[in-house]
């Protein structure tokens, strides 16, 4: 085995997603052999700007956008075939070449129209207690991985077996619809010709990923782990049930590549120099005044999937240290922190308290608790200087500086990746640690 000059690494969210994963993961990209997509559907959205260009991918790993990166989509992803192909078609669209570069694992669930129905007809039936899906079909399709119905993409191998297989389950689905729920069935014959026409573009891209991924290992090659959504979205040690359905830790990614632990790298968490949040759920930092409206504006934070306003909030210790803690993370990438120019006056929260007095210092699992409890904030002093666009880490201003400084001593840390704008360029690497010398080379070819 040659000897690989990049570790191979992973890149988690460390929030409740949308922490801007999608540019880290693409200008980190090009110091790799191979991006893998481990966990989630399309119910996930990352927006990747180069120059005046603008990607908007679901679930196609962001390392497409480099034409020498091969891309694997993970057993434990749930697609579906309709998106899919119409992401391909979408990429084509804008010159981005996929052929021989993209492969589905033979054990990815597939997403019918049905489990979106059923999605749609779970989530209304809750009334105010609604956890705020996607839609998208994400939960249904997990659900019946686990109770051994799913379909699994090497169906897709074969045109006659995909109808059938997809034609018996939307049947049963819609059973469920019309009894449990009282919705209207969806129509099979309808709804089975553009699964046929997703089956036939996406049939050459099924293969068993192990062995691949596996490969460039022993050729020394680096592989870059990308996760879903982030880790207070993840099934177990997210605020559920106001969760995904899938693990968002970069654990998971080992069953769902069909490779051991050993092969994965060193854990950069994504975390905005604030925090948002989409849906349902207890958001303890969520500032529902002046500050949260101007975040929300300066930040453009509206769902890429969705196209839903996030809620808006200040930076918060406590789920950071969770996040850090549970998953792993070895360093940070913090985003946006250029949206925080001009405010006067920053908060961070440092720890919950209860209204009988009891602090908290970590995350409660009762997400009942966890919405009751109030932030103690700390102020900090923001910056008038504009950070926006600034490459440079001597160049940033002082207070910038500072509040990046408390946040790695607060969490032990460090924080090795600065974006300071939506584009490729505006992004920095930060400090001298080892992970920050990993990652430098590649930011400055990218």
């Amino acid at each position: 085995m040659s000897q690989q000059k990049t570790p191979s690494l992973m890149v988690i969210g460390g929030q409740w997603g949308d922490e801007g994963k999608g540019k880290i993961v693409d200008l980190l990209s090009g110091g790799f052999s191979a991006v893998v997509r481990y966990n989630g559907g399309n119910n996930a959205g990352h927006t990747v700007r180069v120059g005046e260009r603008h990607f908007a991918l679901h679930l196609i790993p962001s390392g497409i956008i480099h034409p020498a990166v091969q891309c694997y989509m993970g057993a434990n992803m749930v697609i579906d075939p309709i998106a899919l192909k119409d992401e391909l078609e979408g990429l084509a669209g804008q010159r981005v070449a996929v052929d021989g570069r993209l492969s589905i694992s033979t054990r990815a669930a597939l997403i019918l129209p049905t489990h979106q129905a059923l999605d749609t007809a779970r989530e209304g039936s809750r009334g105010v207690k609604a956890i705020g899906t996607t839609g998208r079909g994400i939960g249904p399709a997990y659900q019946d991985v686990a109770q051994r119905r799913g379909l699994r993409a090497w169906i897709l191998r074969d045109q006659k077996t995909f109808e059938a297989y997809c034609q018996s389950l939307m049947e049963t689905h819609n059973r469920e619809l019309e009894t449990v729920f009282g919705a209207e069935p969806v129509n099979v014959a309808e709804a089975t010709p553009p699964l046929v026409e997703a089956q036939r573009v996406l049939a050459p891209l099924v293969a068993d990923i192990g062995p691949r991924i596996r490969a460039h290992h022993d050729r020394g090659e680096a592989v870059l782990f990308e996760g879903a959504q982030g880790v207070m979205l993840d099934v177990v040690w997210g605020t559920y049930p106001y969760v995904t359905s899938s693990s968002c830790l970069p654990a998971s990614a080992a069953p769902s590549c069909g490779i051991g632990p050993a092969h994965l790298g060193d854990v950069i968490g994504v975390m905005k120099a604030y925090v948002t949040r989409v849906g349902g759920g207890p958001f303890p930092s969520e500032d529902h005044g002046a500050a949260g409206e101007t975040i929300r504006e300066r930040g453009h934070e509206f769902g890429t999937t969705t196209g839903r306003p996030r809620r808006c909030g200040w930076f918060d210790l406590v789920a950071a240290r969770h996040a850090i803690e549970v998953a792993g993370i070895d360093a940070l990438a913090i985003t946006k922190l250029d949206v925080l120019d001009g405010i006067e006056t920053l908060k961070v929260a440092v720890a919950y308290e209860l209204d009988d007095g009891t602090v908290l210092d970590h995350v409660p699992a009762d997400a009942e608790t966890l919405a009751k409890v109030r932030p103690r904030y700390r102020e900090i002093s923001g910056w008038r200087n504009p950070c926006e666009g600034v490459v440079e880490e001597e160049s940033l201003p002082v207070e910038a500086e500072a509040y990046l400084q408390f946040l790695e001593r607060q969490l032990g840390v460090p924080v090795v990746i600065v974006s300071t704008g939506p584009r490729r360029s505006e992004t920095m690497t930060r400090g001298t640690s080892a992970l920050a010398q990993v990652v430098r080379p590649i930011l400055e070819n990218a």
